[in-house]
């Protein structure tokens, strides 16, 4: 249900490759929500970084969206970046499994296009200049 992928980044350095490679494999980047400071602000204490990138491809959700309008719950792709342990975590919910709740099997190449993408982009981010790693799925 999940890919995970670690790196010896820190969360800020993977942030900034993100970025990167969103903007490299098309996607775009239409928000990013810091968890700490958005749960500080709230009056919150919360000790870890992380950080909640809203990304999307705009042609696939048309795609998908002019097939289904209840897939808009699931929209945009989330890819999380938070520290695990002395690791900094990648992660994000699979496409298809996400899709296959819509029951629009017409749909599952699109969702499928849309993961491949999103474990790219996660990768290259990770990986760029640093060590990284494919975690199990969970």
């Amino acid at each position: 249900m999940l890919v995970k992928l670690s790196t010896d980044k820190t969360v800020s350095e993977a942030a900034a490759a993100l970025h990167a490679a969103v903007q490299a494999n098309h996607f775009g980047v239409m928000q990013v929500h810091n968890l700490k400071e958005t749960m500080a602000k709230k009056g919150v204490e919360f000790a870890r970084e992380c950080l909640i990138f809203e990304v999307c491809q705009p042609q696939q959700a048309k795609k998908v969206l002019d097939q289904n309008m209840s897939v808009s719950t699931a929209l945009p792709c989330r890819i999380s970046i938070y520290e695990e342990g002395s690791k900094t975590i990648l992660a994000t919910l699979k496409p298809t499994i996400l899709l296959a709740m819509f029951h629009t099997p017409q749909l599952e190449g699109v969702a499928q296009e849309v993961e491949d993408t999103l474990v790219k982009i996660m990768s290259e981010a990770a990986n760029s200049g640093s060590g990284q790693s494919l975690l199990p799925a969970k």
